[in-house]
């Protein structure tokens, strides 16, 4: 009888596990999208800021390399970290960091103190992004893609409305205003106070020790990781060629086709907004098909509009940008979830590292690509960048996942 009894209450509590907490996951993508909104401030305030402290391309190019790296090197460690001991409160610290950042933003009047500011929004990015990651996945009821997919579109929807709100607010009006944004980060900081409310209350939906000893991997030690190595080389060719259109892209359409600063920024929201379309279509796709279908497509399948960019008219520049936008922001989703079927057990770190990848790639990415249009023009950047995708067909090198769970 003592028996039966105390099989309920652990049956009850497997199939609370089981299910999908909504309410978190529209909490965690609403605290992505002010998050992101915030960091993407950057990348827009650099026609202003290039203007203003009379900076060249390389210079533009260490900014976002700071923040980058910033945003990258703590991420695989803090979720490592986390995931042995769970830090409910971590997230609104992260958050803090990004407010000090933003306000230092507003009155930095030289290079080396913009440094300093993109260097403290991007520790609070790097606290946030592999816990939030972490919480979604125990939110997710076992809908995994469907979960990254929409913490992601949050993210992906801010950083499309960064340029649009920098245009409106910071490019007549100027640096300080930028100060206004803080009170978005207070915002995410109460609305994540109360996430880890939840987070405290439900740590049995992150699976015990015991059970992840026991998991069986279907792949060999050596298969893994070379099927990491070559999810990491995706990442890099989907994140330098991702830090040409959010570094560069308004410089670009400024000087081929003689626009306003206010019109480029335009531009870029309508790509960074197709990006963040197209982010929920990867995970729950994903889920269906199979991740490593959704990668070849959105990887591989950006080479022919990404080839036709740098030869097409505004119109056409604009349309092109929408269609390699939604194709290419499909991706992160299904590779960071295939990454952690990979490596079962290993949720917050794997989140930390492809996270810190993808960012460190991205800092990188624009440090090297604005030493070439320094060297040569914003147009042969493009140029350049146009090839990256064909870097997809290493995707055949994956195997198929869905295949081995079956066997």
């Amino acid at each position: 009888m003592e028996t039966t009894l105390s099989k309920q209450p652990a049956e009850a509590a497997q199939q609370v596990a089981q299910q999908t907490v909504f309410s978190i996951l529209i909490a965690l993508s609403f605290t992505h999208f002010l998050n992101d909104t915030l960091q993407s401030l950057i990348p827009a305030m650099y026609p202003v800021l290039k203007e203003s402290l009379k900076l060249n391309f390389t210079q533009v190019g260490l900014i976002t390399l700071t923040f980058q790296l910033s945003a990258s090197l703590l991420q695989p460690l803090v979720g490592l970290y986390t995931d042995k001991k769970p830090q409910p409160y971590s997230l609104a610290i992260g958050m803090g960091f990004t407010l000090l950042g933003l306000v230092s933003l507003s009155v930095a009047h030289n290079f080396q103190m913009v440094l300093v500011s993109v260097g403290l929004v991007g520790i609070g990015s790097s606290v946030f992004h592999p816990e939030a990651s972490r919480l979604a996945h125990m939110a997710s009821g076992g809908k995994h893609g469907m979960a990254q997919s929409l913490f992601q579109v949050g993210g992906n929807a801010g950083s499309s409305l960064g340029p649009l709100l920098a245009a409106m607010i910071i490019v007549p009006f100027g640096q300080f205003n930028i100060i206004w944004f803080s009170l978005a980060a207070l915002l995410a900081i109460v609305v994540m106070l109360n996430i880890s409310k939840w987070y405290r209350a439900n740590t049995h939906r992150a699976k015990p020790k015991k059970a992840i000893q026991h998991l069986e991997r279907p792949l060999s030690n050596t298969t893994v990781v070379f099927s990491l190595v070559v999810l990491l080389i995706l990442i890099f060719s989907k994140y330098f060629y991702m830090a040409s259109m959010t570094s560069y892209y308004t410089f670009y359409l400024i000087e081929r086709f003689h626009i306003s600063v206010q019109s480029a920024q335009v531009y870029l929201f309508i790509f960074l907004f197709s990006v963040a379309a197209g982010t929920f279509i990867g995970g729950p796709v994903g889920d269906r098909i199979g991740r490593k279908y959704v990668i070849w497509i959105s990887i591989l399948g950006v080479a022919p509009f990404s080839l036709l960019l740098p030869h097409a008219s505004l119109f056409w520049t604009a349309i092109l940008s929408v269609f390699i936008g939604v194709i290419l922001s499909s991706a992160f989703s299904a590779i960071l979830v295939y990454a952690q079927e990979l490596v079962p057990g290993k949720v917050g770190m794997i989140a930390g590292l492809f996270f810190g990848l993808a960012f460190g790639m991205a800092g990188v990415g624009s440090a090297l690509l604005g030493k070439l249009a320094d060297a040569t023009s914003i147009g042969y950047v493009y140029e350049v960048c146009a090839y990256l995708p064909l870097i997809g067909l290493l995707t055949g090198l994956l195997p198929n996942l869905e295949k081995k769970k079956k066997q």
